[in-house]
């Protein structure tokens, strides 16, 4: 019994470092998320640009671009219904982009 128990508590003891990430884990986990907010963000400057190219500045004000490994979502309001889905087209064609959520508000709707 004494060495069930003895087993028991060592066990214990040794899970927390058999269950710690290796430093090289870390850093090429750490690497990964960087990698993946540079491209999250590089995604939303093309949108914002292709957006203000074609929906103009004023339109563009009232959108939030966000971007999440390759999913965009448009936030804000238009001013009318056929400018909430030209700004879904256009989000859709930038090159890297793999879905539109699009969650802009008409104006008064």
């Amino acid at each position: 019994m004494k060495t069930l128990a003895f087993l028991a508590c060592a066990l214990l003891a040794a899970a927390p470092a058999l269950a710690q990430k290796t430093n090289e884990q870390a850093t090429e986990e750490g690497r990964q998320q960087n990698t993946q907010y540079a491209k999250d963000s590089a995604l939303t400057s093309k949108v914002h640009t292709a957006l203000a190219n074609d929906v103009g500045l004023k339109t563009l004000r009232s959108i939030n671009v966000d971007s999440d490994k390759g999913v965009v979502t448009l936030k804000g309001q238009v001013d009318s219904a056929e400018v909430r889905q030209h700004a879904e087209a256009v989000a859709k064609k930038v090159s890297g982009v793999s879905s539109v959520k699009n969650e802009l508000r008409v104006k008064g709707g």
